[in-house]
């Protein structure tokens, strides 16, 4: 036997309070809709148009909140008693449907639920409401539908003499508070306040001009002044400068607010969405694309679907092309700002670097200014790229912050240009500039390389150093590391570790293959075979007058402890991370200098 579904109100009640309204303030939100799209069929039912090409009345809604009631009176189109019965008492029905001959999208509601956000805040709805279609006879009468949270409701006939609705609620228990006068006109001003209708609480009025963006004004000045007010209102900052959007197929106009300050990239960019001058949220995610961070809107879309609960935008293709539209407007305004004034985008560069950057990886205009505008850490101080790249056409980059700590002074000290590639998006920038100049392509630095640019010692030298050399390379030798001497400046630096990303792959393997087990130590030893056999190099400066005299020394110990210290000051100073070995030959370094440097002949004559 085929039966229908049972509903069990306070069930769907407790579902919609819990899961699909963030909070039971939307209640007035939801009658503020009703009441707006009763007067839009009104209005088409009168024979104007919704883009006000045939303008009608300005509909009004009034709002009543004496008696310990909660009353909102509109004069709309109304309900006749077999819509009373179809559409109130049917959960999922809407009166905004196609079945009443209007168009779905001139309606801020369509999910046939909204009524129901009133059980959040009241156990009773009283509507009383005459129809304003035509009817044979004459007009259709007034009926009264009460609906009670248990559910159940009756419909009897009521007096009313002009057509429209009335929805009076009486606060619950420890709802109260949501139905005082200062919330309710708190609430009605934060979502209705840019409605195209009169809108009063208690005889107070509530909507003004509307959007302010769509407001005429004397002068570009001025209207640039009332948006910063708006921004400060809206936001509580003063923007950096204001974009104007537009997206026609989604029906959206706008403003974009660049944030004066700067913010994380992972900041979720919170905007406030308008639905047909209906507030839909102020918080709404994922309109922009994730790049545009820095900005903060305020819209007001005519085609964009909402989600049932009415507080977020639902995702579909319309959504996914405004959101293209949006950024590509938000990019418009950075290369005008690029071509028109310079100071002004490097300020916004200084604040929003990060943004642009994230930009730059797709789009080649975001490039070229990043190219341009944009100062990078170079060997040479903060750069542009461009300016960068004319002062060394051979210039190299590393892809890490330390590695360009400890490389930039040696490298530009031998003519090397080079540029930390270290921080966020900069390494894959600096590997797309090709796109936009196939002259622009920068090499690596593979560190092992600055030897060759190191000076190498006459020969003399070289055979008179042998014996320190193999001394010294007996003090390294089970840390994997090979001892040369070399020219170079900083004159002040006595030694510099230099590996490169063969030797580090190669000892990240020996490392793994101590901690792990026999199986795997055995699979880690076999890759081990197969790297090549490079080792990092501890270049001693023969022009540093410390490790010049270190060369000079015969005692085979001191030289041991002498080089060893050397080493574990190279891996300090380079900010190389330190091994278990490395920390031990550090410590023992340290102490048999202290050793040394203490040491008398006849300590013992001494006590």
């Amino acid at each position: 036997m085929e039966q229908a579904f049972q509903v069990d109100l306070r069930g769907v009640v407790d579902l919609l309070s819990r899961h699909l309204y963030s909070s039971p303030r939307v209640y007035l939100r939801e009658l503020l809709q009703n009441a707006v799209d009763a007067g839009t069929a009104r209005a088409a039912l009168d024979g104007a148009s919704p883009d006000g090409a045939s303008p009608a009345r300005r509909a009004r809604v009034r709002i009543e909140t004496g008696g310990g009631a909660l009353r909102v009176h509109d004069d709309g189109i109304g309900l006749t008693e077999d819509e009373v019965h179809r559409l109130l008492a049917t959960i999922g029905r809407s009166s905004k449907r196609d079945e009443l001959g209007f168009a779905r999208s001139d309606f801020l509601g369509q999910f046939g639920i909204g009524l129901l956000s009133a059980f959040l805040v009241a156990d009773e709805i009283e509507v009383v409401t005459r129809s304003a279609r035509p009817a044979d006879g004459g007009g259709h009468p007034a009926v009264r539908w009460t609906g009670h949270a248990s559910g159940h409701y009756r419909v009897e006939p009521a007096e009313r003499a002009e057509p429209g609705t009335t929805v009076t609620l009486r606060p619950r228990p420890g709802a109260s508070d949501l139905m005082a006068p200062a919330t309710v006109v708190d609430l009605a001003r934060t979502y209705g306040g840019l409605l195209p209708v009169d809108l009063t609480v208690d005889g107070t009025p509530i909507t003004g001009d509307g959007p302010p963006w769509r407001a005429a004004y004397p002068d570009p000045a001025g209207r640039r002044r009332a948006l910063d007010a708006y921004c400060r209102e809206v936001f509580g900052f003063e923007p950096f400068d204001v974009i104007d959007l537009h997206v026609p197929e989604a029906g959206l106009d706008g403003v974009a607010f660049v944030l004066p300050q700067a913010v994380p990239p992972t900041a979720r960019g919170a905007h406030r969405v308008y639905l047909r001058r209906m507030l839909l949220a102020e918080n709404v995610e994922g309109l922009l694309p994730d790049w545009a961070f820095f900005v903060r809107c305020v819209v007001d879309a005519g085609e964009l679907r909402p989600t049932a609960g009415r507080e977020a935008l639902f995702e579909d293709e319309l959504l996914d092309a405004t959101r293209r539209q949006l950024g590509e407007r938000v990019r418009q305004w950075l290369v005008a700002l690029a071509e028109t004034d310079p100071s002004r985008m490097r300020a916004f560069l200084r604040l929003h670097q990060l943004g642009v950057k994230a930009m730059a990886l797709h789009d080649d205009d975001m490039l070229r200014i990043v190219d341009r505008w944009l100062e990078f850490e170079t060997s040479a101080g903060p750069m542009t790229l461009n300016e960068f790249r004319r002062r060394h056409p051979d210039a190299r980059y590393v892809t890490g912050v330390d590695e360009f700590r400890r490389l930039s002074a040696v490298s530009g000290a031998q003519g090397v240009g080079l540029v930390n590639g270290g921080y966020v998006h900069d390494t894959e920038i600096i590997e797309r500039l090709p796109a936009i100049d196939p002259d622009a392509r920068m090499r690596r630095l593979e560190p092992a390389e600055l030897t060759t640019h190191f000076g190498v010692v006459d020969p003399d030298t070289e055979l008179r150093l042998r014996p320190f050399l193999a001394a010294a390379q007996r003090a390294v030798e089970r840390l994997g590391c090979e001892v040369v001497v070399r020219d170079f400046d900083p004159v002040s630096l006595p030694a510099l570790y230099l590996t490169s990303r063969a030797a580090r792959h190669r000892a990240e393997l020996e490392e793994a293959r101590e901690l792990a087990g026999d199986l795997w130590s055995d699979v880690l030893g076999a890759l081990g075979a197969t790297a090549p056999a490079e080792r990092p190099q501890l270049v001693l400066n023969h022009r540093n007058p410390l490790a010049r005299r270190i060369a000079a020394l015969t005692d085979a110990d001191l030289v041991e402890v002498a080089v060893q210290a050397l080493y574990g000051q190279a891996l300090l100073l380079g900010h190389h991370p330190l091994r278990p070995a490395d920390s031990a030959v550090l410590n023992r370094s340290f102490l048999g200098l202290l050793d040394w440097a203490v040491h008398t002949p006849t300590p013992e004559a001494d006590l």
